[in-house]
């Protein structure tokens, strides 16, 4: 019996890892279901457009004019639900404090085709972030918003596009202690395929990162954006907003937050 048990164990075992990027997939992304005509006429009703083409090809959201003169330009990773149209309130927030604004899609959310991962998250968001620099110019800032959190600190992390600043918003620090705070009863490390490693990625970044924790936080734990925190030796700065959920963080384009965050970019203080 003992040998039986053994044997199944180790199939089971086998189909885990051998289904892990299904599993995964299953457990992490939550692609908004849009046509891309639905999103032509939901980023249309903002004022706002596909960039830089108008088909499935496009890298994300833009407003139709944007600021007059720009400070820079600001690329926004989002998170694991939704897409690029929900996230509105980044390109009302950010570009009225004179920065272009950028919100990627990822590959298979919104309008475009394409494989749900890490890999071509990150792939796709570091063409579309030398794209923007080139086109708009300035300094090149990365914002993240929980998944996000991993594309963003994956693009600080790339020597080619040194941002000039990041910012984390209800980040983890690694998605392998995310995972086990909501499946401590699986074998996490055998299932995830993706990493979203974000204390790694940002161990060789040098510019300022800005970590915004939300302090009622049902997703991801405090204790894991601190540890983030804790981990990061570039100047750094801590924001908290203590009765915000995960999904409920002050995001109104007017909050004085938003200055405060832009400053301590620019200026490392």
């Amino acid at each position: 019996m003992i040998k039986v048990a053994v044997v199944v164990a180790v199939l089971i075992l086998i189909v885990v890892v051998l289904c892990r990027g299904n599993i995964q997939r299953s457990l992490l992304y939550y692609p908004g279901s849009y046509s891309l005509a639905e999103v032509r006429r939901s980023a249309a009703a903002g004022d706002r457009l596909l960039w830089p083409t108008d088909d499935v090809d496009y890298y994300g959201i833009i407003s139709r004019d944007g600021p007059a003169a720009f400070k820079g330009t600001i690329v926004v990773c989002h998170g694991n639900a939704g897409a690029a149209v929900d996230r509105g309130y980044y390109i009302a927030a950010l570009e009225r404090r004179g920065y272009r604004v950028v919100v990627l899609e990822y590959p298979g959310y919104g309008g475009r085709p394409g494989e749900l991962s890490e890999g071509s998250f990150v792939a796709d968001a570091r063409r579309a972030a030398q794209r923007a620099r080139q086109e708009f110019g300035g300094p090149l800032y990365v914002w993240g918003e929980s998944l996000g959190c991993g594309v963003a600190s994956a693009l600080a992390a790339d020597a080619d596009l040194r941002p000039q600043g990041v910012v984390l918003i209800t980040p983890w620090d690694s998605l392998a202690n995310e995972a086990r705070v909501h499946y401590p009863w699986l074998p996490v490390r055998l299932l995830l395929h993706d990493r979203y490693d974000n204390a790694a990625n940002l161990a060789s970044y040098t510019g300022p990162v800005a970590v915004v924790m939300a302090g009622r936080d049902e997703i991801i734990p405090n204790r894991l954006t601190k540890a983030l925190y804790r981990s990061l030796a570039q100047p750094k700065r801590l924001w908290t907003f203590a009765e915000a959920g995960h999904n409920d963080w002050p995001n109104h384009p007017g909050a004085g937050w938003w200055d405060e965050v832009l400053e301590f970019l620019t200026t490392g203080e």
